[in-house]
């Protein structure tokens, strides 16, 4: 009977051992996982995930310096390039330019007594060149050569002629005794051999003038 009893029961382990070896025969072969640099890392107590915060990033930052810096640099070379051009303009134009801004000099109206004067009537009224040079000589305003009548008797203008520069001041000196009468240098009477000539017309209103009296033909 025990015999018997201890037999089934070898018997039955036997059948599961056969069984379980053939559901491991029939199951896909598992591969085991390798070794990654995971499994070396330390064990700590802390358990948790950390995160890298990632700086900004700054290229616009660097574009726009960069822009700025060639504006800048491009602005101050054009500023430079001027500056020098016209620096170099006005060293070559300085002594042009000073010489055409220089005014000339205003000649100063000075009074000759010892200028020979020749005074030409062409007023029209005959006779008034001698109250003329009565006027002249008489407040010493010049040596008169003679006077007598102009070529027209219709002058409208009245005037000290004068032929060299240096008379010039005193043909000024003398047209201001005159009532300011004009001034202009002309060789045209340089026959009559005198520094000043005074040219009489209807216009002077110097002195003598308050009895000056025209004829009609010159008034109109």
């Amino acid at each position: 009977m025990h015999l018997k009893l201890g037999g089934r029961v070898a018997e039955g382990h036997e059948t599961r051992a056969a069984a379980r070896k053939a559901k491991a025969a029939a199951e896909p072969h598992r591969v085991s996982p390798g070794v990654d640099r995971f499994d070396a890392v330390e064990r700590r107590a802390r358990v948790g995930v950390h995160r890298v915060i990632g700086r900004p990033r700054r290229f616009w930052l660097y574009l726009v310096s960069a822009l700025v810096g060639i504006v800048l640099l491009t602005g101050g070379g054009i500023l430079a390039l001027q500056m020098t051009g016209a620096n170099l303009h006005n060293m070559g134009g300085s002594d042009t330019q000073a010489e055409t801004t220089k005014k000339p000099v205003a000649v100063k109206a000075e009074l000759d007594p010892t200028a020979p004067v020749v005074v030409l009537n062409g007023t029209g009224m005959g006779g008034f060149e001698s109250i003329v040079d009565g006027a002249i000589t008489q407040n010493g305003w010049g040596q008169i050569l003679f006077s007598a009548p102009a070529a027209a008797n219709d002058v409208q203008i009245s005037a000290v002629f004068y032929s060299a520069p240096e008379d010039e001041a005193a043909a000024l000196g003398l047209a201001k005794e005159l009532g300011g009468v004009s001034t202009f240098q002309s060789s045209e009477y340089d026959e009559y051999g005198a520094r000043l000539i005074v040219l009489l017309g209807a216009d002077y209103a110097g002195p003598g003038s308050d009895q000056l009296v025209l004829p009609e033909a010159v008034t109109q």
